[in-house]
């Protein structure tokens, strides 16, 4: 098919529920494999390659000025486990880490594990996933995925010998766990449909992978499960997760064969995660708790009548981890946006928490493999402060940073200020804001601004640090992060003040960050953008809907915008497990109400900002189908002549390209677009 007919087919169906009819011309672009579907999504990139060929130079530009201030030989801090260091490496020009390790001192030879490089090799994609390295510390199991779609593949590898063994297990998830027995490997297998991760086998080095034994299936399709060994290697742990609720079994890591024993059996509505630690479960629970609160139990009574209680809950903290030393106990605690981090000697001496000056960051437990130490690892970044590694000493109270990411091409933190403010929302919470610019900026409306968001799962936006930024900063923009309803960054009311039959306070967050911005003169209509992915995307096309005026230009990655659609099909990836943060639109309320904000279904003839969205043909996430769906809708009914861009990764999924240079490609040409929009000085 020609460019025109593509662009312009047109396949009306019928979308029927709860006496509700709606007409999707587009549903045929579900396809995958139908050449129309095919040729639609070249011709869309066609498209965006010719109306973008002009900043071909400004994209390059970009790209090279990005991947400059990368230190391509580089190695991370390593860590030690069992009498040896691990680390993590990279050579110049290569795209893909290679994973290494020394035995007993940083001065004995290398042990070079595995080179990514040359294992992708052939392939467009190539991701490694899921390394794990065996009790006896002699043998490697690790996945790999050369789609983008999150199904793998595992190997092994003798680590003594470097010999490749001959047992493979395909269509896995990367997620593995050895047994102490050094030669017993778990691990997670999806449904071949929707990718719920949802039966645990067991498979014995040596033996046929089609006859291992399956030890856990999850029954409830509103349940993932997945499998790990606690810290202290004695435990096998498979927890059941699903929104709203968790399930633990547990089985001493010496005896595979063994049968797992409920630790508590599943509640609506209660969450909980658990850790060991000398003859104690730690349990992190928001059992009477909606900010969560620490519980410890007995090895042989974990029933909640025999948790004795920790930390209690406190409703102006949220306790979202904690790590368990043989003096000490370490708690990451949020308050007011901000993570904080917390040292309590078990002794009962002065507790304290860790000084962080700045007024946006994020600080977090880090890597802490061992219990018997006084030394906690940390990282912390802000928007002017790269990635950082600290070693501190909880007994002196002295830190050592150990390395702070080194960004090339004359980077000084001096140059560039990071503020936090307050937008007030139409019911009246204060919804904060992160923001970093290059000093000198005049606050007089005439700065560039680009706001981020995303607002769902309960995660949080912490203020990090990113070297690519630098590129928008430098040429006048202010980068902003609206932390707003959906995340958890207020404590877990904020998470439940934005989904389910509350979502919209998501986008009515977002415009109301927006127009702060405007009226605090940091920016202007006409120099304002904005830009999410996956559900940030769904903010995105969201808040274009309600107010296309406000923003001159969008970019939405990997959106999630077909919300009704996708929800009523539980044949899908990531339909029934996410009933608690969506809603079932099988319920008329729910129905009725994520029909009233689908950024599909509401788009209207009226004029949009410029627009550029990005999608993966392999997307396990978010389905290729609801952007393209999407750009087809808008580009048939919009009444603008401004700019609407799909560009579809062919050979990637949800995160795009792999690689460490190769994904900034998409980077430049997101920044280009940016850039190109930006009004001439008046």
């Amino acid at each position: 098919m020609k460019e025109t007919d593509v662009t312009a087919k047109v396949v009306p169906r019928e979308l029927r529920r709860h006496g509700h009819v709606r007409t999707d011309d587009y549903y045929w672009l579900r396809e995958r494999d139908d050449p129309d579907t095919l040729a639609y999504l070249e011709a869309e990139n066609e498209r965006t390659k010719t109306t973008l060929a002009h900043l071909r130079g400004l994209e390059e530009t970009l790209f090279q000025e990005i991947r400059g201030r990368i230190k391509e030989t580089d190695m991370s801090v390593p860590y030690k486990r069992d009498g040896y260091y691990y680390y993590t490496r990279y050579e110049e020009g290569k795209e893909y880490p290679l994973y290494a390790r020394k035995r007993d001192s940083l001065d004995n030879p290398e042990e070079l594990m595995l080179d990514v490089n040359l294992l992708a090799e052939g392939h467009e994609f190539f991701v490694v996933g899921g390394l794990a390295v065996s009790f006896g510390q002699d043998l490697l199991a690790y996945a790999t995925d050369v789609q983008g779609r999150r199904i793998y593949t595992i190997r092994f590898k003798d680590l003594a010998t470097g010999e490749t063994l001959t047992d493979v297990i395909p269509e896995v998830t990367a997620n593995v766990t050895w047994a102490n027995d050094n030669h017993t490997l778990f691990y997670a297998r999806q449904d071949p449909e929707t990718l719920r991760s949802c039966r645990i086998y067991r498979h014995l080095l040596g033996t046929d992978p089609a006859e291992d034994a399956l030890i856990y299936e999850e029954t409830d399709d509103t349940f993932s499960a997945h499998v790990f060994k606690t810290k202290s290697r004695r435990y096998l742990m498979i927890v059941s997760s699903q929104t709203l609720s968790n399930e633990f079994r547990y089985l001493d890591a010496g005896d595979p064969t063994g049968e797992f024993t409920v630790f508590l059996p599943r509640e609506r509505d209660h969450e909980y995660a658990v850790a060991h630690f000398e003859d104690r479960f730690f349990i992190h629970t928001n059992h009477e708790a909606k900010n969560f609160r620490l519980m410890a139990a007995p090895l042989d009574r974990t029933g909640k009548e025999d948790w004795q209680e920790i930390i209690p809950h406190r409703p102006d903290v949220l306790l979202e981890g904690f790590e368990v030393f043989r003096d000490h106990l370490v708690l990451e605690e949020r308050r007011d946006g901000l993570m904080r981090i917390r040292v309590i000697p078990w002794s009962g001496a002065e507790e304290h928490y860790l000084a962080f000056d700045e007024p946006a960051y994020l600080a977090r437990v880090s890597m802490n493999p061992e219990f018997d130490t006084t030394v906690l690892r940390y990282g912390y970044t802000s928007m002017t402060t790269p990635n950082s590694v600290t070693d501190y000493d909880m007994v002196t109270r002295e830190k050592t940073l150990l390395k702070q990411e080194e960004v090339l091409g004359g980077f000084d933190a001096g140059d560039y200020r990071t503020e936090r403010l307050h937008a007030t929302a139409q019911d009246g919470a204060r919804v904060p804001i992160s923001l970093v610019y290059r000093k000198g900026m005049e606050r007089d409306g005439g700065s560039p601004l680009l706001l981020y968001g995303y607002g769902s799962y309960g995660h949080s936006l912490d203020a990090g640090f990113g070297s690519a930024r630098l590129s928008l900063l430098d040429r006048g923009f202010v980068f902003a992060i609206a932390h707003v309803r959906g995340g958890e960054e207020m404590g877990r009311q904020w998470y439940e003040d934005g989904k389910l039959l509350k979502k919209k306070n998501t986008f009515t967050d977002f415009i109301v960050c927006a127009e702060h911005l405007i009226a605090q003169r940091y920016t202007s209509k006409e120099r304002l953008f904005a830009m999410g992915g996956s559900a940030g995307g769904l903010l995105m096309g969201a808040v274009v809907n309600l107010r296309p005026d406000l923003f001159k230009g969008v970019v939405a990655q990997v959106p999630f915008v077909d919300i009704v659609t996708t929800m009523l099909d539980p044949d899908i990836p990531l339909t029934t497990g996410e009933y608690d943060e969506w809603g079932n639109p099988n319920d008329k309320a729910y129905y009725d109400y994520m029909l009233s904000y689908s950024p599909y279904d509401n788009v209207e003839a009226r004029e949009y900002p410029h627009m550029l969205v990005t999608t993966g043909l392999h997307d396990s996430q978010v389905q290729y189908w609801e952007p393209a769906k999407w750009v087809a809708k808008l580009r048939a009914v919009k009444t603008d002549r401004n700019r609407l861009l799909l560009k579809t990764q062919m050979e990637a999924g949800h995160g795009g390209a792999s690689g460490r240079f190769k994904r900034h490609r998409e980077t430049a040409l997101e920044y280009a677009f940016l850039l190109d929009l930006v009004p001439s000085p008046e």
